[in-house]
């Protein structure tokens, strides 16, 4: 239970950093997305090495959070640096996943290959971390598949929602009469 309350504080310390970092509120929620992209990969390779959910496995769950949070990040700063050089949203995304592609593939490679002697249990009461390692491994590899098709897809709805709540509102405004103020002296 303290686990699962320090990945929720984990979740939201993440979450408050970004909107911090791009004075935004909405984009964040884009990068939140991928976590749960990396939970898929956790369950799969915990079936496939018939381990259980304990503690090492909740610890490198938390562990993950950063990680994976890590690819998104770098794809939605470099789709606002684009848009900021005057590219269009779609030119945008489709260079953030030409030019973020292999530094993503080589940190979640560098991070892997950092885990396989845990994951195989070499040593002295490594059998009991193994599984954190298993779950970092399948985490960061399905997170990274998957956080390069779903990301630009997450991020163009919130967009595309973002200007239709601002068009909705602009339209609201205008429509609305305006009080006319009579001042007195």
């Amino acid at each position: 239970g303290a686990l699962g309350t320090a990945m929720g504080i984990g979740v939201i310390l993440v979450y408050l950093i970004m909107v911090a970092l791009y004075d935004n509120f909405v984009y964040p929620f884009v990068v939140l997305f991928s976590i749960p992209l990396s939970l898929i990969g956790v369950m799969i390779i915990l079936a496939l090495t018939n381990n259980s959910i304990n503690i090492f496995t909740i610890l490198g769950m938390i562990m993950l959070i950063g990680l994976v949070c890590k690819n998104a990040i770098l794809l939605i700063d470099f789709i606002k640096e684009s848009l900021s050089n005057g590219l269009s949203r779609n030119e945008a995304i489709m260079l953030a996943g030409q030019t973020r592609l292999r530094p993503i593939l080589m940190t979640t490679a560098a991070m892997v290959m950092g885990m396989i002697p845990l994951a195989l249990g070499i040593g002295e009461g490594s059998e009991q971390q193994a599984p954190m390692a298993h779950a970092i491994i399948g985490g960061v590899i399905t997170s990274t598949l998957l956080t390069l098709i779903v990301v630009p897809v997450i991020y163009t709805y919130l967009d595309d929602g973002k200007q239709r709540f601002f068009r909705l509102f602009a339209k609201k405004k205008a429509t609305t009469p305006a009080i006319e103020r009579h001042d007195s002296l």
